[in-house]
């Protein structure tokens, strides 16, 4: 009994040893994919001005050094002039206003195959009826380790 309990500790003590080692040689990924609409076909640029009724192709690229898994549009209101940490360019704000029915557009998508470049396109109609004023577009990208960027775009709907 004892020469089983013996083996039995040192066996747990090796397990835990392992399962606690360092796991040197693994390739970790610790750097977030990136998003840029700086492009000749990248879509909206900032302040770009939209109108209801016409179709829109939203197109940015996104990259990652190992592989990226997902992608997100979302188109919403800005009519209480709230900000997002990444936006870069200033754009000329109508006054503050209720939204009565503005249009909120959130979609999410997946990219397979391991691929580490990518470019979004998604054509967007925007409806007739919805609240013309201020919109932000925020684009989202995670790569298949979980890490995640976003940007976001002031754009204005107009009639």
């Amino acid at each position: 009994m004892k020469f089983t309990l013996k083996y039995f500790y040192l066996l747990s003590i090796f397990l835990v040893t392992a399962a606690c080692s360092s796991d040197d040689g693994v390739d970790k990924d610790e750097e977030k994919p990136t998003i840029s609409v700086n492009y000749a076909q990248g879509f909206p640029q900032g302040c770009a001005v939209l109108e209801r009724g016409e179709t829109y192709n939203f197109r940015a690229q996104v990259t990652d050094n190992k592989a990226l898994a997902a992608y997100s549009l979302d188109i919403h209101h800005n009519f209480d002039h709230h900000t997002h940490d990444d936006q870069v360019t200033e754009c000329n704000l109508d006054p503050i206003q209720s939204a009565l029915k503005p249009l909120i557009y959130i979609e999410n998508f997946t990219i397979a195959g391991g691929l580490t470049s990518y470019e979004i396109n998604i054509a967007v109609t925007i409806p007739n009826d919805i609240d013309t004023g201020d919109y932000h577009c925020a684009y989202s990208v995670t790569d298949e380790t979980g890490w995640q960027s976003r940007t976001s775009i002031d754009l204005k709907i107009v009639e």
